[in-house]
């Protein structure tokens, strides 16, 4: 897990200097590692490029200025990194979808990025033998575990208010409505869900264990036997966005298609649907 720690290094870097205009040889210097094998684990370990994360990050930084001080937009621009107001506003705006000004009015803060943090022993990546994943229903007590993933996949959830998402957690946790999938405890996969709509309302995959089929695992017992008889939906970016860190792209490799265009909570978004027959096949396997 070596790279792991080389990663959390590169963070810890990024988080000190985020105000300073920084690339990626700069980092690569700071931590005294190439930045070729840098980048690769990089972005193997985020799931998102150096870029990127500092983008994201910084922009969040700046989201976060607009709302709670006093400093004016051109002051904010410079702290985050950008050269000029203009700049900023314009990778601002393709973001966050409005402009700092009108973001600052709506006086409602929500991050594109928080700090990636990586914490815990990770047992099931060194497994050789095949893992047999324990989904389960989370309770009352796994809500921290749960909050701590939301907070490492935030990138894919905008215009998450983290104090509502917890109501709502908690209403879905009292419903059995809410799975987890955990290693140790660690979760490492999650899913929100309605019985009365067929909707995915959340779902999350740790970075580190996405290449680990745990998407399909959770689709297979929703499918499989909580919601048998319903069209299975699910929300995410629009095609284009640049807020999009590939989570359209991973949905439609999970069998989803396209359907209608929706405005959810001010953000443009789509509607994925499961076709029906992929539903058959599942029944009938």
């Amino acid at each position: 897990m070596k790279h792991i720690s080389k990663v959390a290094t590169a963070v810890d870097y990024i988080e000190a200097n985020l105000t300073k205009k920084l690339d990626l040889d700069m980092i690569a210097e700071a931590v005294h590692y190439s930045k070729y094998h840098l980048h690769r684990m990089f972005t193997k370990t985020v799931r998102m490029t150096i870029h990127d994360y500092l983008q994201r990050r910084q922009l969040t930084e700046a989201a976060k200025l607009l709302v709670f001080s006093n400093k004016s937009i051109m002051e904010i621009a410079l702290l985050s990194g950008y050269e000029s107001q203009q700049a900023f506003t314009n990778i601002f705006t393709a973001m966050y979808k409005q402009s700092p000004h009108k973001y600052r009015e709506n006086e409602k803060f929500y991050p594109l990025q928080l700090r990636f943090e990586l914490e815990g022993g990770f047992d099931m990546l060194d497994r050789q033998e095949e893992v047999q994943w324990d989904i389960a229903f989370a309770t009352e007590g796994d809500i921290a575990c749960w909050m701590n993933l939301v907070r490492l996949v935030i990138d894919g959830f905008p215009n998450l208010q983290e104090d509502e998402y917890i109501e709502v957690l908690k209403q879905r946790i009292d419903t059995q409505q809410a799975l987890i999938l955990k290693d140790s405890e660690i979760a490492i996969g999650i899913l929100l869900f309605s019985g009365k709509t067929g909707s995915i309302d959340f779902m999350g995959t740790h970075p580190l264990y996405r290449r680990k089929g745990i998407p399909q695992a959770f689709l297979d017992k929703v499918m499989g036997e909580l919601l048998k008889d319903k069209e299975i939906s699910i929300t995410t970016y629009r095609e284009g966005d640049k807020a999009d860190t590939g989570q359209r792209r991973e949905i439609m490799e999970l069998g989803f298609a396209e359907a209608e265009l929706l405005v959810e909570f001010g953000y443009p978004t789509q509607r994925f649907i499961l076709p029906r027959e992929d539903l058959n096949d599942q029944g009938s396997a």
